[in-house]
């Protein structure tokens, strides 16, 4: 596949309508991590995780449970090995959930099924190599929703006798916080639109018992405003006086700022150093 002007084939193909996350994924080395999959979190076929762990730790290590976006209504956890990869190579214990999908099932279906991979987390971090007091949420696009809503809204947690307190923090990549009314079709299906109600947007839930937050987006992101949902959560976070960091990256849109986590991908924005400076693991030198 040809470089645009210097631009990595893994990039090119994310411009011209090939799947991103196969083309990643086939880049991604094989012997930097070991783990597990398909692990049931719950009795639905789509309630599973995999398990991504450092080679070597002589600790116990952070850990990140990772939801995808999708827009609610599509997603595999095996796409993003390329994140558990990235992360598992530097020291993290990463799970990767599936969850069920819209139309099969509403938001607040989604977020009971999130949570429960986080109850699963807490319970079994430890024979994994995890450290139970350092557990992360992330997702990117709908998945930061997913993320953001279980740190936020305590709710969520506690349908599994969980609260955001016990998170050692958590990431949004690309996520949409503040998006009422609904105009895409298939989110207007997993919300109920007209009949969402207001309480379903995190930026209505920032507070000042909420996790340490990163944010990070594309400063031009076609999909999610990054303006109305990073920008402005991060500023009603810190209102709140949570501590807060937020970045918008002017060389990526809204599927390469999760990409950027991949090898190929690294030198378009250092969001792989963003994480793992957040969650308390070494920086990458590459």
């Amino acid at each position: 596949m040809r470089r645009r002007q210097g631009i990595p084939a893994a990039l090119a193909a994310l411009l011209t309508g090939c799947s991103a996350v196969e083309v990643l994924d086939a880049l991604v080395p094989q012997d930097t991590y070991r783990g597990r999959t398909g692990i049931a979190y719950g009795a639905d076929p789509r309630q599973k995780v995999d398990i991504y762990q450092p080679l070597r730790q002589d600790k116990p290590a952070p850990v990140v449970v990772f939801f995808y976006g999708g827009n609610w209504t599509r997603g595999e956890r095996a796409d993003y090995r390329f994140v558990g990869e990235a992360l598992a190579a530097r020291g993290v214990v990463v799970v990767v959930a599936d969850y069920r999908l819209s139309p099969q099932v509403r938001w607040q279906d989604i977020l009971r099924d999130c949570a429960m991979a986080v109850r699963w987390t807490f319970d079994n971090a430890t024979a994994y190599g995890g450290d139970p007091a350092r557990i992360h949420l992330m997702g990117h696009s709908a998945g930061a929703y997913n993320a953001a809503m279980l740190a936020l809204d305590p709710r969520w947690l506690a349908t599994q006798q969980l609260a955001p307190a016990r998170l050692a923090g958590w990431i949004g990549v690309a996520g949409p916080y503040d998006f009422l009314p609904i105009h895409e079709p298939r989110s207007q299906v997993a919300f109920g639109w007209p009949n969402t109600p207001a309480d379903s947007q995190p930026i209505r839930h920032a507070n000042p018992k909420a996790p340490r937050t990163l944010l990070l987006a594309a400063a031009k992101d076609e999909v999610v405003d990054p303006v109305r949902s990073t920008v402005w959560l991060g500023r009603a976070l810190e209102a709140a006086g949570v501590p807060v960091r937020v970045r918008l990256f002017e060389r990526v849109g809204h599927p390469t700022v999760l990409g950027a986590l991949a090898r190929p991908l690294r030198r378009l924005a250092p969001v792989l150093d963003e994480v793992l400076t957040f969650v308390g693991a070494p920086p990458p030198n590459t």
